[in-house]
């Protein structure tokens, strides 16, 4: 399977996009993959947009992730020079002094846009020493998720079960060795795993606050990384400092200014967001009779 996955990735830009447009059309209009939940999603996320408007997101929300599909193949065969052609990282000269200063880099990131190829990171980063990566939650199928951990670590990055994470921080902050490590802080968490409710897209949102723990816990300079999409096959990485000393930020903060960032950039092009990521699976209401039940 690998290798037939290989090949296909040698196929040119060109042609894979190709390939993205005939998929479309099956997985948008033929399969109608996970469409009930994306309106769901959607309707819930923009009250103010009508329904011709929330149609035309729809269609370009299918379009890009069947694009963000082939992209994210391409990571098993693209060589460095040709993803610099195709990914710019914006507002790294902010961090160049991070390593002096002892720190390490948590990079926060939602998914949005194509957080993949965020795993390229080491071919731009201004101390090439650094050790470069993301935090991930392994997947049940063996074979599934030795081939993501496969296209993830294929231009330098390093992949870290979340588990581990923070035992692996501490080992390279003795060794005096920088790093940056990602973490897509918008996913669902389990029920005993919510502790903090935003108000996200004009939903009641349970988000996790792990990354804030652990970016708090080694004393990390945390930025947020906005992603832009100015054309197909285009991406630009910009890297916005949330706090150089998380300590200080009263609790959740970091976590708080994340998700507007974030919400920022839906809000701008809501077509690049994971729409049909089941988000909003567990609501408050739920939420508050779990609570008052367990105090009976």
């Amino acid at each position: 399977m690998e290798f037939i996955l290989k090949l296909i990735s040698r196929l040119p830009f060109k042609v894979l996009y190709a390939i993205s447009d005939i998929v479309y059309v099956l997985v948008y209009h033929v399969v109608g993959y996970r469409k009930k939940i994306v309106r769901k999603n959607l309707t819930a996320s923009f009250p103010e947009k009508d329904e011709k408007e929330l149609r035309e997101i729809e269609r370009k929300f299918y379009h890009w992730l069947c694009d963000y599909f082939v992209e994210t193949l391409k990571l098993l065969t693209i060589t460095p020079e040709e993803m610099k052609k195709h990914l710019e990282f914006r507002g790294l000269e902010k961090l160049v002094d991070v390593k002096k200063e002892g720190q390490g880099v948590s990079a926060f990131l939602g998914h949005y846009c194509n957080w993949e190829w965020l795993s390229a990171a080491k071919l731009y980063w201004p101390w090439q020493d650094a050790e470069m990566g993301l935090i991930y939650h392994p997947l049940r199928n063996e074979k599934f998720d030795r081939l993501m951990l496969n296209m993830r670590s294929s231009l330098g990055g390093v992949c870290i079960p979340k588990q581990h994470i923070l035992r692996e921080l501490v080992a390279l902050r003795r060794k005096g060795q920088g790093y940056q490590f990602g973490y897509i802080f918008d996913q669902s968490p389990k029920w005993d795993s919510i502790h903090l409710w935003l108000d996200f897209l004009n939903q009641k949102t349970p988000v996790f606050t792990g990354a804030e723990r652990i970016a708090k816990k080694v004393n990390d300079l945390v930025v947020f990384v906005s992603m832009e999409r100015p054309e197909r096959g285009k991406y630009i990485a910009n890297y916005y400092i949330i706090s150089d000393n998380p300590n200080e930020l009263p609790e959740y903060e970091l976590t708080k200014r994340g998700f507007a960032m974030l919400e920022n950039d839906i809000r701008k092009h809501p077509e690049f967001y994971l729409w049909t990521h089941n988000r909003w699976k567990r609501t408050y209401d739920e939420y508050l009779k779990k609570i008052e039940k367990e105090k009976l």
